[in-house]
C-alpha cells in the first residue's frame, strides 16, 4: 500500500502521511481502543475516491467487490429527506449485522457533504472506545467518510500560502485544520453538522487533498495512458494537460477538476 501510494498517488504527500499512519497503528495493535475513523477532504479529481478504492484493494481480497465493505452514497441510499428516521433505523440495522457477520469490515460513507444533517449521528455507538455495542465487538472495524466539503477552503489556503511564497510540499495538516474544521464541521448544510462524531472527537484522522499543479495533471496522462496500453507521446501529454481548466485566471496554478476529466480527455486524442 506505502508503495503504491508513493508511486501511483499524485501530488499528495500528506495523504500518504496521513492514511499510512493510520492504517499502520490500527493494524499493528492486536485490541484497538476503537474502529478506525478517517475523514477525506478535497475539491474533485485530487485522489479521494482513488486512495479509499486503493485501500480497500490491500486489505480485502476483492477489494471493493467484497462482502466486507459496504459503500453508501446519500443520493443512491438515503435519497429523501422525509424518510430520515427510517434511513437512521435501517443505517444502524445493517452496520450492526454486519459487525457480527465480520468485525474487521469497512464502511465508506462518499459525498458527506450531500448527506442529511442528523443522519449520520446513528452510528456514533460504532465509532467509540466502548468494548460492545448491540452485543457486538466492533474495535476492528474501519469507518472513511469522503467529502467535496473544505475542498474550497483547502484550494484558497494552498494558493495564500503559495502567494506567501511557501512550497505546496511544505504545507502542513496545521495549516489547513481550521479551514477544514469551519467549512466541515461549522457548515448547516454539511452532513457533519452539529454532529456528535465531532463533538466527542471520534474522527482520527483528517486527511486533507491538495490542489494538483500543471506537472501533476501530466504525471496523470501519462499515468492514464499506460493503464490504457497507449504510447506516452510527449505531445499528447502536454495538449490533454492544457486542455483543463486553471486556476486562479491569471496564474492558473491549479487545476479546477484535478485529474477527473483525464481519461475522457485522452480519448479524443485516439
Amino acid at each position: 500500500l506505502e508503495f503504491d501510494l508513493a508511486t501511483n498517488l499524485v501530488g499528495q504527500p500528506l495523504v500518504r502521511q496521513q492514511v499510512m499512519k493510520g492504517v499502520r497503528e490500527f493494524l499493528e495493535n492486536p485490541n484497538p481502543l476503537k474502529p478506525l475513523v478517517m475523514s477525506f477532504h478535497g475539491s474533485t479529481g485530487t485522489g479521494k475516491t482513488y486512495v479509499s478504492s486503493m485501500l480497500v484493494r490491500y486489505l480485502f481480497q476483492r477489494g471493493m467487490q467484497s462482502p466486507y465493505v459496504h459503500h453508501f452514497s446519500p443520493i443512491v441510499h438515503f435519497p429523501h429527506a422525509e424518510q430520515i428516521e427510517q434511513y437512521k433505523e435501517s443505517l444502524k440495522r445493517w452496520i450492526q449485522g454486519n459487525l457480527t457477520s465480520c468485525g474487521r469490515s469497512a464502511f465508506l460513507f462518499d459525498e458527506m457533504d450531500k448527506m442529511h444533517p442528523g443522519l449520520i449521528d446513528v452510528i456514533i455507538p460504532f465509532l467509540g472506545p466502548s468494548w460492545v455495542v448491540y452485543g457486538t465487538n466492533y474495535r476492528k472495524a474501519i469507518f472513511i467518510f469522503i467529502s467535496n466539503a473544505g475542498g474550497e477552503q483547502i484550494n484558497n489556503v494552498t494558493l495564500a500560502l503559495w502567494y506567501a511564497r511557501k512550497d505546496r510540499e511544505e504545507i502542513s495538516l496545521q495549516d489547513l485544520e481550521p479551514a477544514i474544521s469551519k467549512a466541515v464541521f461549522e457548515n448547516p448544510q454539511s452532513g457533519f453538522w452539529k454532529s456528535g462524531i465531532i463533538n466527542e472527537h471520534l474522527i482520527d484522522f483528517v486527511v486533507p487533498f491538495l490542489p494538483l499543479k500543471h506537472y501533476h495533471v501530466k504525471q496523470c496522462v501519462i499515468s492514464e495512458l499506460l493503464q490504457q496500453g497507449l504510447e506516452v507521446h510527449p505531445g499528447v501529454v502536454q495538449e490533454v494537460a492544457d486542455s483543463i481548466p486553471y486556476f486562479p485566471e491569471e496564474e492558473k496554478l491549479f487545476s479546477s477538476t484535478g485529474c477527473k476529466t483525464v481519461a475522457s480527455r485522452i480519448s479524443f486524442f485516439f
